[in-house]
């Protein structure tokens, strides 16, 4: 079944926020905390988003947690506080099998695919708690004003973004053409990932902070 989620909200005002002794200054759109999947499942995604995807070029596959984030000057205020919040929580396994989307205005879909714990990986008969879901809000309470991808009506919502379409008709035709055949990707997630971009022609997302879990 595809399941659509709607998004109402706008872009975010910037604020400053003081946390402690830490003076947090305006977020930017050119840096992001995510989840990268390894290179090594990359490529039947790349194949979809090559052709769909207007962020192909600019973002890797990845799925977004803290988005806009601080400035890649503040990386190493913050870098710490993340660390901190990423103590003790185990890793775990990543299923991407199901395509979803959200509708957006005047008939404009952004397609992803479902981030879930694998199905063998599931307590019998009971759907946990994304661990996503829980790792985004440990990071969200280190920095509560990096709230952007909360300010959902459904709140935050884990996705890996495949692409864009107008229409039902077309939406129902990718779809159609990519579930049947799709052959879900597991992965194991040990780490985040802060990234960030220069402005352009050289606005290719990079990686530069790696913060593991244990």
């Amino acid at each position: 079944m595809i399941k659509n989620l709607i998004s109402t909200h706008a872009h975010p005002v910037e604020m400053t926020t003081k946390l402690g002794d830490l003076t947090m200054r305006n977020k930017t759109y050119q840096t992001a905390v995510v989840i990268i999947p390894p290179k090594e499942i990359w490529a039947s995604i790349q194949l979809i988003r090559e052709q769909h995807d207007i962020h192909y070029r600019r973002w890797m596959p990845h799925i977004t947690l803290l988005y806009p984030f601080r400035p890649r000057a503040e990386f190493g205020l913050v870098v710490d506080r993340l660390s901190h919040a990423c103590q003790g929580r185990p890793p775990f396994w990543i299923c991407l099998e199901l395509f979803r989307f959200f509708s957006q205005h005047r008939s404009r879909y952004t397609v992803w695919l479902d981030p879930q714990p694998p199905s063998n990986k599931l307590e019998t008969g009971l759907r946990r708690r994304n661990p996503i879901k829980d790792l985004q809000q440990r990071l969200w309470g280190i920095l509560p004003d990096c709230d952007d991808t909360r300010r959902f009506k459904n709140g935050f919502n884990p996705h890996l973004s495949v692409g864009q379409v107008t229409s039902k008709h077309n939406l129902d035709n990718f779809l159609c053409q990519f579930q049947p055949k799709w052959q879900p990707l597991t992965f194991y997630v040990s780490e985040v990932h802060l990234i960030w971009r220069n402005d352009p022609p050289n606005d290719v997302f990079e990686v530069d902070q790696t913060i593991a879990f244990s």
